[in-house]
């Protein structure tokens, strides 16, 4: 996994421009950023996310991560996040990322 410092830098700005209630999916901003695949962004979401909001990075099936599900839904849910069945709403909280036009 050969990550350089921009891609980290892109991934976190990313992440702290997710309005409140919208969420990305790992696979959308490893797309954005041109990294191969989005594990790469999980971790970087897991070594160097403490001051971003997180929460709002989810699996392509809406699916909150495993081991912070319980968390992660709270939070999205106190956001008004779209929710059902412990899985956020994609169709309704996708929030599409910006476009640039250098990539």
């Amino acid at each position: 996994m050969v990550t350089s410092d921009a891609q980290i830098e892109q991934v976190r700005d990313l992440v702290a421009a997710i309005p409140p209630g919208k969420v990305v999916t790992y696979g959308d901003i490893a797309a954005a950023v041109g990294l191969s695949t989005p594990r790469t962004v999980g971790w970087i979401m897991r070594t160097d996310s403490g001051d971003l909001p997180w929460h709002r990075v989810i699996g392509a099936g809406g699916k909150p991560a495993a081991h912070l599900a319980e968390r992660q839904l709270r939070l999205l849910a106190a956001e008004g996040t779209p929710i059902r069945d412990g899985r956020v709403d994609l169709r309704a909280a996708r929030w599409l990322l910006p476009v640039d036009p250098d990539r």
